[in-house]
């Protein structure tokens, strides 16, 4: 298994950061968190038909690029340094990978090039409640004609407030099934008060909303339970990424910050400390490489390395962003630094898809323990 980055994939690495960086400054991520979209149409543009980002992972038949999980775990990692405010995760990671795993032709050939080009941006909806777990699931569809009725609630939705496209997780008599619905179909959307509010969530109501069946009735399981995977592994690049800059920043402010006549990184205490971040995100780097090598070339592992990789990289980002106001002292608990922005996000991103003990526990069933 390779886990070593190609000098392509540091190419890669490099034009993101450089886009991310004059994209997604401080200014722009606060503006934007601002907004009730939360993102620039403009810049999300650019990210499609520039940087061809939105059909990256998406195979080349439905207009994509055909990369696999560890160049859009670059991304991702890069786009946790920016704090980017884009409905990226939501249509490419959670919407694009469920379509491609549900193993429906026409639907993807009818859904997934709106994606890759950047004209439809589309999420999952699954989660209920607070658990984040398949069984718990209780919304339900029903035959009307030749479509589906919807009724229920999805609640923690990423980007439902301005979804093209939901996909969503039902039950019909046959178990759990997988339905795409036209954003403008008539469901209620309803913005929910975040922590972080460089990423928006939504509560959907679904009240005889008309839906298409993707997949086979009865096959969604296995489907949620793979995008789920990719999900985790997307997301701990992220918070990788984000840990990384909280690294950085305090480093750098360390040795501009005088006390006693000398720079603060000088005095053990804080060199430790920063010593103990580095150790935490070198950790969370090697975890994420292992589980988007995973994903590639050993998918029958991937539950076991996603999970690893979400709990270890939660724990890992809260961590490092915790330090990181600590040292940076007065000045990082204002709101005019950004050490409270990754702080927020550290903390948002460790529940999202159920905290780290949720995942530890999904590792020790796997593993047998």
């Amino acid at each position: 298994m390779r886990l070593v980055v190609t000098e392509e994939q540091e190419e890669l690495r490099g034009a993101l950061r450089r886009f991310f960086s004059d994209k997604s400054p401080g200014a722009e991520v606060r503006r934007l968190m601002e907004s009730t979209t939360g993102y620039d149409p403009a810049v999300w543009e650019q990210m499609a038909g520039q940087l061809g980002l939105q059909g990256l992972a998406i195979p080349e038949e439905y207009g994509g690029s055909g990369f696999g999980v560890r160049e859009l775990v670059i991304v991702l990692e890069e786009m946790g340094r920016a704090l980017v405010c884009a409905p990226y995760f939501a249509t490419v990671v959670l919407a694009a990978t469920a379509l491609q795993a549900s193993g429906d032709e026409n639907a993807k050939r009818d859904l997934l090039p709106g994606i890759a080009d950047g004209t439809t941006i589309a999420t999952l909806a699954w989660n209920e409640n607070d658990r984040w777990d398949l069984g718990s699931i209780t919304m339900t569809a029903r035959r009307s004609g030749d479509g589906w009725i919807l009724d229920g609630t999805k609640t923690y939705v990423l980007d439902g407030h301005i979804a093209d496209l939901v996909l969503v997780a039902a039950r019909t008599p046959l178990g759990l099934s997988l339905f795409a619905v036209d954003g403008s179909a008539g469901l209620a959307r309803t913005p929910l008060p975040v922590l972080d509010q460089t990423r928006k969530l939504a509560r959907l109501d679904f009240a005889a909303v008309p839906a298409r069946l993707v997949g086979p009735e009865g096959g969604a399981e296995a489907v949620l339970a793979h995008t789920l995977d990719i999900a985790a592994v997307s997301l701990a690049a992220e918070q990788l990424g984000g840990a990384q800059i909280s690294l950085d920043m305090t480093v750098e402010y360390a040795k501009v910050r005088h006390q006693f006549g000398r720079p603060i990184g000088s005095f053990q205490a804080i060199k430790h400390r920063c010593a103990d971040m580095f150790v935490q995100v070198e950790s969370a780097r090697s975890a994420v490489l292992q589980a988007a090598a995973t994903a590639d070339e050993d998918p029958g592992e991937l539950p076991v390395a996603a999970a690893l990789a979400k709990a270890f990289c939660s724990d890992a980002y809260f961590h490092t962003a915790g330090e990181s106001i600590q040292i940076h002292g007065g000045i990082g608990f204002t709101w005019e630094h950004d050490a409270h922005l990754y702080f927020k996000r550290a903390k948002s991103s460790q529940e999202l898809f159920g905290p780290p003990a949720h995942h530890r526990g999904r590792l020790a069933d796997l593993v047998g323990l």
